[in-house]
């Protein structure tokens, strides 16, 4: 191991790491093919944003897109929203996986609790054949939808397989989520076929959802079929077994159908806090294209890796996961509780399975730092060649653990996107060294830049994360818009033309980026502007603090008021020294002008069902408003601790 006072977090590219990266085979096919020559990473990411239809026909071409019709060019309009891109080109998501398969090293690995599987690409691609040919069976057709209430088993991955070969549109809840979110997300795409399983296990606990499961078909009129996966191994009446779709298509070959290139692949949701979740609708080609080139390029993964992001099937990264098996690598779902017995229980999974790639939220990288554990002693991760880390800013402290916990200097690749674009518009590079707190690059084809006031492009300092060209995985449409206005209004009113995310960033003079939160939840005292994620990565880091959450709320008259919730540690209690210890905490390691006005313990914090904080709507919360005008209890993991907030209103 390497000793604790040379790992800072950071890493650098050694010559060998540069001539085994993919970006570089990459690279040497450019110059190849006549397509340029680049001298490093920022050269070839200028030339990929300058020129959108040059980049993207070149990724088209490296990765030997297959098909049914070919384009007539990479990109025909290029305004946003609505680019068109590969117009005339029809292919399936599917037919890009179906040329991976070998008898080499499995497909997926699927891992729970309560034991784990692996899964040959005969077995994956099997079982998609037979629930394609099933769903063609019940007369599902192009366009359809299919969808799950589901956790991360291997049923799921082969259930939005089978849907997409038959050019279905896929959706899938997870099963944490309560009945009235699943309805409010399913329900409004009118699906005709639901598979779900019986229950989950997590926690230690087997979670029967029997009568979830029928509350939810009876409030979905458009079934014709409903198909279930026994996780738990109980019979389900007026459902179909999911052992019997196998039997019935067990003859049948894969017969993946073309469709357009921006034909729904997939319906995301947003996270509901507000209203009534937005259904996100990314095509084929787009997330087809971006997928290839963010998880090769960018994460650099190969055939040969192993390749787990812990993740519910309701979190985009989900998505992204199973799109490793786009560039032919072994997925690694795993179905439970991180923490299951102990903080350091997904690091078991990690060395058990010989994972090489692994991912999480930072929020689970954090819990681990806190208890300063040594998964590099405790398990063998010699496999284990890099660390993925998102949801929220990745302090440079968490950098720093996760070198010192593996005992050596593996790259962190700390990402940024969203659930909008299903991929990460920063972060994550093999070629470009890496600086604690920081996300090495911007990715390759994205046009991001920071923007201050007046809507300028500014470096070195903090603006909003804007993208001034378009994506080939920005959304196709929104479910139910169809004038596209809740499109437009979500990205682009505040800059016509423009996709304004809603981030705030600094663009360093190296090219790197670091997050400060989300703008809408900015910190401004006094004209002075600071992300909220200065403040969590200050306070987050004491043992005694568990999570936190902060605002600041402009009063009626004037004025600007700025607590700090603060949920203690087991065992811990709220007084006056810890109150004086956290205000230091914030002085020194944020800004010391943003002390917080008052310091306030409550029981916990709420979060949406993706884990991430509820800002804005306590914000609104604490400028009077009921609990339940601004948020959907159903889009909150402990909707209780909402009233500990209105008692706090200042209104």
């Amino acid at each position: 191991m390497t000793s604790a006072d040379q790992l800072t977090g950071g890493w650098a590219p050694d010559q060998q790491a540069k001539d085994d990266a993919n970006l570089t085979r990459f690279l040497a096919w450019l110059a190849e093919t006549g397509r340029g020559e680049f001298a490093d990473y920022h050269a070839l990411w200028q030339a990929s944003v300058d020129d959108l239809g040059w980049f993207w026909d070149a990724v088209w071409h490296y990765f030997d897109i297959q098909a049914a019709t070919p384009p007539t060019s990479a990109l025909g309009d290029a305004d946003m929203p609505g680019a068109q891109w590969f117009p005339g080109a029809t292919l399936n998501y599917v037919s890009q996986i179906v040329r991976h398969a070998t008898a080499d090293r499995p497909a997926m690995v699927v891992a729970g609790e309560d034991g784990s599987t692996e899964w040959s690409w005969d077995r994956l691609l099997g079982e998609t054949a037979a629930f394609a040919a099933y769903l063609r069976g019940v007369g599902v057709v192009p366009g359809d939808r299919v969808v799950g209430y589901l956790p991360n088993v291997g049923e799921a991955v082969v259930a939005f397989l089978g849907a997409a070969s038959v050019g279905a549109t896929w959706a899938v809840c997870n099963q944490d989520l309560a009945v009235g979110g699943v309805v409010a997300r399913l329900g409004q795409l009118e699906p005709k076929v639901l598979v779900a399983s019986d229950g989950s296990v997590y926690a230690g606990k087997r979670r029967d959802r029997h009568a979830e499961l029928t509350d939810i078909r009876s409030q979905l009129p458009t079934l014709v079929a409903t198909v279930v996966v026994p996780r738990l191994g109980q019979p389900i009446d007026d459902t179909i077994p999911w052992a019997e779709v196998l039997e019935r298509g067990s003859e049948a070959e894969l017969d993946v159908t073309p469709v357009p290139f921006d034909h729904p692949l997939w319906v995301l949701f947003s996270s509901g806090t507000t209203g009534t979740p937005k259904g996100i609708v990314h095509g084929h080609g787009g997330v087809l294209l971006e997928h290839v080139k963010y998880l090769d390029l960018q994460l650099d993964l190969k055939p040969e890796d192993r390749f787990l992001w812990q993740s519910s099937t309701s979190w985009m990264m989900w998505n992204l996961l199973v799109s490793g098996l786009l560039v032919g690598s072994t997925i690694v779902l795993y179905d439970g509780s991180p923490t299951h017995g102990r903080t350091d229980y997904l690091w078991q999974v990690v060395a058990e399975h010989g994972v090489t790639v692994v991912g999480a939220g930072a929020g689970y990288w954090l819990a681990c730092a806190k208890e300063e554990l040594q998964p590099g002693r405790e398990f063998a991760l010699d496999a284990l060649r890099a660390v993925g880390s998102t949801g929220s800013p990745l302090p440079a402290s968490g950098f720093r653990w996760l070198q010192e916990g593996l005992g050596r200097a593996v790259p962190v690749i700390s990402m940024s996107g969203g659930t909008d674009v299903v991929t990460a518009f920063i972060g994550g590079t093999p070629l470009v060294p890496i600086r604690a707190g920081e996300l090495n690059a911007i990715c390759l084809g994205v046009a991001a830049q920071a923007w201050g006031d007046g809507g300028r492009s500014v470096t070195g300092q903090a603006g909003e994360l804007v993208v001034t060209k378009p994506m080939p995985s920005m959304p196709v449409h929104f479910w139910n818009d169809e004038d596209g206005e809740k499109y437009r209004s979500a990205y682009f009113d505040k800059y016509p033309g423009v996709w304004c995310h809603g981030d705030w960033i600094t663009i360093t003079d190296r090219d790197s980026v670091v997050v400060h939160g989300r703008s809408d939840a900015t910190l401004n005292r006094g004209g002075v502007r600071m992300g909220s994620a200065e403040i969590y990565n200050a306070v987050e880091g004491m043992a005694e603090i568990q999570d936190c959450l902060v605002v600041g709320v402009e009063l009626d008259d004037g004025g600007y008021w700025m607590p700090l919730f603060v949920a203690c540690a087991d065992g811990v209690e709220f007084g006056e020294d810890l109150r004086s210890r956290i205000v230091d905490a914030v002085r020194t390691g944020a800004s010391p002008r943003h002390v917080p006005d008052d310091v306030i313990a409550v029981p916990g914090i709420p979060r949406t069902m993706t884990g991430k904080r509820l800002e804005i709507p306590i914000k609104r919360i604490l400028l009077g408003a009921n609990a339940s005008d601004v948020l959907t209890p159903s889009a909150v993991d402990r909707p209780e601790l909402l009233a500990e907030f209105e008692g706090h209103a200042r209104a």
